[in-house]
């Protein structure tokens, strides 16, 4: 079949970085195409170029067979090309109806809205999607959020439809409906262009295009290759996620414990109870994962942790101190470090260059002062010590991390925590939307600092994270720690049925 929309040896530059390099990539009618690369690999600048937010210095794009320019994505949406971009972009005190409408009327001074709503309506039931048109978008959970997305595009009449990392924010079941979702779309005549890093989402595609350093690798079908030929195709080499845990020391005497958190509760600003009577205990040199569906307490937990928020009631005692009420900053200075699940919003300062993000919060310690100033020249030798270190993948220094990929921004998090924090790390999400590559690079650290004598509270979605890492997995559901359990001895679906609330008794 003829393409529907192709590029003809695109390139795109960003200032010391070649983002994408004579690029040759088809989607034809009725396929999903997937984009697959690590960070940085230039899948995201690739598919801003096809929805007119960049327009690339060299090569072009066809549409249907015919040379075409977009010079915003205007032009895009107006072709027939709709994108859901990985950090959505909603407006929270809309509802779902207004942020699927706003900017979409151009004729005449009113907007029909009942209009509006029978087609919302009508999306809602063709593809099977359950929104409340009326309800706030603030209150939605993340998956729901993505949801919304989706139909602004659908709404806007989209016949190709780019999807960003759909599910980096959707629990396991709700990937699994939105790729029903996908699969109905592609049946319906739509096309389109996913990317992933997720191999089980990268197999249910037609086709497949590997990019590495801004360049094509190869367009293969997934049923023509293994997981492990299409991992190398992307890295480079061979990656193993799997983590051998020391059982050297099994019998021993329990670890020293770091962290005991005794019956905390904590009320949200709605006053629901978002955490309801939590105990926990972590051991110097343990891992303690957290598994849990999103929006089941583990945010609130990790923000009283880190001082953030104070609890209703309970203590929090790390090293044999109680230090809950204490500010977030005697957390710090007691050596907690913390990395958060949304990297943008809350672990950096997107305009703010690497260097800036890397001291955030510490920046006016004696190793990065000289008198009243800042000690810029101390600040870049550190800091480009850590881009060293860390592998981040970047001009400089002084480059906005607003620049850099996801797997690259969460480097620079991970690089600033681990250098300040000495006893408690809290990794939040520490994987979420990366390659394996940068996957493979998370889980190394994580396994170092815990060796270094750290305890480690690791929250995560992706079960198998929890499994390589964790010494001990307690899952929690509805606010409440349903079960504490030993990943060598449990099995996926036991921890899924806590996570759905059944109750098991916890031996801590």
């Amino acid at each position: 079949m003829s393409p529907i929309l192709r590029t003809v040896n695109l390139t795109k530059r960003f200032p010391g970085v070649i983002a994408n390099e004579d690029v040759n990539f088809d989607l034809v009618a009725g396929e999903i195409h997937c984009l697959f690369g690590e960070n940085g690999a230039g899948k995201s600048t690739l598919s801003s170029c096809l929805f007119g937010f960049y327009q690339p210095e060299g090569g072009g794009l066809e549409l249907r067979g015919e040379p075409v320019k977009f010079r915003s994505p205007r032009d895009a949406i107006h072709a027939g090309i709709g994108m859901v971009h990985q950090h959505f972009v909603l407006v929270p005190d809309f509802t779902v109806l207004e942020n699927i409408v706003v900017g979409t009327h151009e004729n005449g001074w009113k907007l029909n809205l009942d209009e509006a709503r029978g087609r919302v309506e009508d999306l809602c039931r063709e593809y099977d999607i359950d929104l409340d048109p009326n309800a706030t978008v603030r209150n939605l959970a993340v998956g729901q959020q993505q949801w919304v997305e989706i139909l602004k595009a659908l709404y806007l009449g989209a016949e190709i439809l780019i999807l960003d990392e759909p599910s980096a924010v959707l629990t396991p079941e709700e990937s699994i409906r939105l790729f029903r979702i996908i699969n109905h779309m592609k049946e319906l005549g739509l096309s389109i262009v996913l990317i992933s890093h997720k191999m089980v989402e990268v197999m249910q595609s037609d086709r497949v295009t590997v990019l590495r350093k801004g360049k094509v690798v190869d367009t293969v079908r997934p049923g023509e290759v293994t997981p492990k030929e299409l991992t190398r195709m992307m890295v480079g080499r061979d990656v193993e996620l799997r983590v051998i845990r020391d059982r050297s020391a099994e019998g021993a005497a329990a670890p020293e414990t770091v962290l005991v958190v005794d019956n905390v509760s904590y009320r949200d600003n709605r006053e629901n109870l978002a955490l309801d009577q939590i105990s926990l205990t972590i051991g110097k040199g343990e891992i303690l994962g957290l598994a849990g569906v999103s929006g089941n307490g583990q945010k609130e937990l990790f923000e009283i942790l880190s001082g953030i928020l104070i609890p209703e009631s309970g203590n929090v005692t790390l090293a044999d101190e109680r230090i809950e009420g204490l500010p977030s900053r005697q957390y710090m200075d007691r050596g907690v470090g913390l990395v958060p699940d949304d990297r943008f919003r809350e672990g950096l300062i997107p305009e703010f260059d690497i260097q800036e993000n890397m001291i955030l919060g510490w920046q006016r310690h004696d190793d990065y002062t000289q008198g009243p100033f800042l000690n810029q020249k101390q600040i870049g030798t550190i800091a480009e010590g850590l881009i060293d270190e860390f592998q981040i993948k970047t001009p400089s220094a002084t480059t906005p991390v607003n620049h850099l990929s996801g797997g690259n921004a969460q480097k620079v998090i991970l690089a600033r925590e681990f250098v300040h924090s000495n006893k408690l790390l809290l990794a939040n999400q520490p994987t979420r939307g990366l390659d394996l590559g940068v996957i493979e690079y998370v889980y190394k650290q994580i396994i170092a600092k815990r060796d270094e004598g750290f305890a480690v509270l690791l929250a995560s979605e992706e079960l198998e994270d929890l499994l390589n890492l964790s010494d001990r997995i307690a899952v929690i559901s509805g606010g409440r720690i349903t079960g504490v359990v030993d990943p060598e001895n449990t099995s996926i679906e036991e921890i899924g049925l806590l996570m759905a609330g059944e109750r098991k008794e916890a031996a801590e």
